[in-house]
């Protein structure tokens, strides 16, 4: 999971800094297995047509299983914003596309009215920055209804299951 990815604050592909414990240079599964185990759910920012070349179902999938909230985003890849949405993971995009330039190594991200999530209704980003600073801006998305029970279920699987009992084989990922 984001192994050739290349982190744009230092040129590394498939690492980051995890923001807990301030380790830096570190493998993305082995941070986001960390996250999971402090049960803290995590994002990603992206650039441009964010997915391409990877619309595989699995490119979606492990971000959420591993406890991945939401990929914000200037633009994404058609098939994988859709791969994210039916694994429960919100694909939200830069209302100004400048926001993004303004997120930093180490920032915290709030997403603050995910409650009130509905179609057309944008989504507040903050950024707590390692100095103590916060800024706010908008997020977009093009989630319909059903796409929206699927992020409350954690999956579309699992709000099949939810619906039509206990299906075999479908695990949910871990809480």
């Amino acid at each position: 999971m984001f192994l050739g990815a290349v982190n744009a604050f230092t040129g590394e592909r498939g690492r980051t800094t995890n923001v807990i414990t301030g380790e830096r240079g570190v493998e993305v599964p082995k941070v986001a297995r960390a996250y999971q185990a402090a049960g803290k759910k995590w994002v990603v920012a992206g650039d441009d047509n964010y997915g391409e070349g990877s619309s595989r179902e699995h490119a979606a999938m492990s971000p959420r299983y591993l406890g991945c909230a939401a990929i914000l985003a200037r633009s994404f890849a058609r098939i994988h914003e859709s791969n994210l949405k039916k694994q429960g993971v919100l694909p939200l995009v830069f209302a100004d596309p400048a926001d993004y330039d303004r997120v930093r190594e180490g920032d915290r991200v709030t997403l603050s009215n995910l409650r009130d999530l509905a179609p057309g209704v944008p989504v507040t980003a903050i950024l707590h920055h390692a100095d103590g600073s916060v800024e706010t801006f908008t997020l977009k998305h093009t989630l319909n209804n059903e796409q929206i029970a699927w992020f409350r279920a954690g999956s579309a699987l699992n709000l099949l299951r939810r619906q039509e009992g206990s299906a075999p084989g479908i695990v949910p990922p871990p809480a």
